[in-house]
């Protein structure tokens, strides 16, 4: 009887996991163990058990918004074409006006087919199923190439762009342009009129090539700081859709330096 008694009192806390694993759901991960008040032999346990929580909730978090965010962006396009249509069917028109519609819908098309490839991208990206090519690519060409394309877009904008340095690296040259290429774009649109994009290409002591995309601006406050590669985030919601586009730039960046074995930070 001791013994049985023993045995059950040893293992309440191990009830007490089995419990909060029990009441874990999708819309109920703040559960936590009470670390403090169990044997000092469960206290790794019952902590792996709560980082495990953590990374739930917060992957549960991340794709409810995500999932909200997708809605809200695919909700904008569909609805200014329905709108458009109605209008125009709504009486007669000339060819010359069913013509423009036309014109006007295409492009919500090409915006919204721009955002199914990136997020196929994506997709592919977080599952491993995109493996680059290993060729020479020299960055301070691409970069060079890139202002080229570029060079209308700081004009109009009143930025200036510059360069210094140089080095190779190995990997696919389009996805390194394009990860570059979100880089450059996001730094112009958000460079005050008269300031100075300047890309840095430089390796480290450690033999790490590293390039940078540096442009004065209003800052970023901490706390967005960590989620400024996120999917749909933006800091400033009031900011302009058209001209940033659907929000996929820097997370497209962040999936093409992982597939490199590369990483990407942010500092502000």
């Amino acid at each position: 009887v001791l013994g049985w008694i023993a045995a059950r009192r040893g293992l309440a806390p191990v009830r007490e996991m089995a419990r909060v694993a029990h009441r874990v759901t999708a819309s109920r991960l703040d559960d936590r163990l009470p670390v403090g008040s169990l044997p000092v032999e469960l206290h790794e346990l019952a902590r792996a058990f709560n980082e495990m929580l953590l990374r739930l909730e917060d992957s549960f978090r991340r794709l409810s918004e995500f999932s909200s965010d997708l809605a809200h962006e695919l909700r904008t396009p569909i609805g200014n074409m329905m709108t458009q249509t109605q209008v125009a069917l709504s009486r007669s028109r000339t060819a010359e006006e069913y013509r423009e519609v036309l014109y006007s819908n295409s492009e919500e098309f090409d915006r919204v087919a721009r955002m199914i490839t990136d997020m196929l991208f994506l997709a592919k990206a977080d599952h491993g199923l995109i493996v680059p090519r290993s060729e020479s690519v020299d960055l301070a060409s691409e970069v060079r190439e890139l202002f080229e394309f570029y060079d209308a877009l700081a004009e109009d904008h009143g930025v200036d762009l510059k360069l210094v340095g140089e080095g190779l690296v190995a990997g696919e040259r389009l996805m390194i342009r394009r990860a570059v290429s979100n880089l450059l774009s996001n730094a112009i649109y958000h460079t005050p009129k008269g300031g100075s994009v300047v890309v840095e290409i430089k390796r480290s002591g450690t033999g790490e090539m590293h390039l940078s995309v540096d442009n004065p601006g209003e800052g970023i406050a901490p706390e967005h700081l960590s989620r400024v590669f996120d999917r749909f985030y933006r800091i400033d919601s009031s900011r302009k859709r058209s001209t940033e586009g659907a929000g996929l730039g820097l997370a497209i960046t962040k999936s093409i330096m992982a597939t490199h074995r590369g990483s990407v930070q942010v500092q502000s």
